[in-house]
């Protein structure tokens, strides 16, 4: 009997990295938590380290010490020569590559969940670097599906000019879990609870991938970016206007040409413009200001994947 699906190898290694920019305190709260008792995260025959990424950052509760380690880890940073004279983040990035990569390397880790907190309110967010992975649109379908009623938004960052040389770029399989609203320095329990779920069903669903369960094809929503937006500025490079109340804490809603996106001192609107619809994400994010990104334009469209099935069974 012939069957469609696809084939794939096993899942051996996990890594779930908290504390990516020290200041996003769920993921480095879990990480410690998991360090110390991590029977929540085991599953048979899966290894899964919990791992804190950046640990100076989250000593002193900040994003870096002196630059992004979520934006570094492409070819030129983690081909440097190691030296005390490199940035902090710089080194920690070849450090995390030689650990835990490289891609598709014999001792390499299959998955990296890179967990995150926004100050936006985008709730339960997963981020997909790769519109073409059928097994990670097959994970996040699951973990949709098992949050229901909870909403879970899947950000497709998939760009040809918006590279982001993210730390769990070094895996198979890269994961990104955003959950917001949360302050910088600040835990949740609602937003804590939120991403613990999310990590328990990504490794449930890993669990039954391995255990021979096929999964049918499946269809997902996704919002892919198309572009980012900086807050209009005056002479001096200064923000001239802030996000007008009618767009803060709407992400994923739709924003139309005519509507309202940023308000000035003296009382003038600037609406979108343009001719299309697009769906904002990160508004507000006080993470990106020093990025100057007021949010994100994304479109929204639907993804397919094959049936999959592990090729042990």
């Amino acid at each position: 009997m012939t069957s469609c699906h696809i084939a794939e190898e096993p899942i051996k290694k996990v890594a779930i990295f908290g504390g990516t920019h020290g200041n996003e305190l769920t993921g480095v709260f879990l990480v410690k938590h998991w360090l110390e008792n991590g029977a929540e995260i085991q599953r048979t025959g899966l290894e899964v380290k919990p791992f804190i990424t950046n640990p100076r950052a989250v000593k002193k509760c900040t994003r870096y010490i002196d630059c992004d380690l979520n934006r570094i880890f492409d070819l030129e940073n983690l081909g440097k020569k190691m030296s005390e004279d490199l940035p902090y983040e710089v080194r920690r990035a070849q450090e995390i590559y030689h650990l835990f990569g490289p891609k598709d390397g014999e001792d390499s880790y299959d998955i990296i969940f890179d967990l995150h907190n926004t100050t936006s309110n985008m709730g339960c967010t997963l981020i997909l670097e790769d519109s073409r992975n059928n097994f990670l649109i097959q994970m996040f379908h699951y973990i949709k599906t098992s949050l229901a009623p909870l909403p879970c938004y899947v950000y497709l960052i998939e760009h040809p000019s918006l590279k982001y040389a993210t730390t769990r770029s070094i895996a198979k399989y890269p994961v990104g879990i955003e959950v917001g609203p949360q302050p910088q320095g600040v835990l949740r329990a609602d937003i804590l609870d939120q991403m613990r779920k999310m990590i328990k069903h990504a490794l449930d669903f890993i669990h039954h991938f391995n255990e021979g369960k096929e999964f049918p094809p499946c269809a997902i929503e996704v919002y892919k970016i198309i572009e980012k937006v900086d807050y209009p500025r005056d002479e001096n490079g200064e923000i001239a206007a802030v996000i007008h109340p009618n767009l803060q804490d709407q992400d994923w809603k739709p924003l139309h040409p005519e509507d309202p996106m940023f308000l000035t001192l003296d009382g003038k609107t600037m609406s979108l413009g343009g001719d299309c619809t697009v769906y904002p994400v990160f508004v507000n994010e006080a993470a990106y200001y020093e990025k100057k990104e007021a949010f994100a334009k994304t479109t929204k469209l639907t993804l397919n994947a094959k049936s999959i099935r592990c090729s042990v069974h």
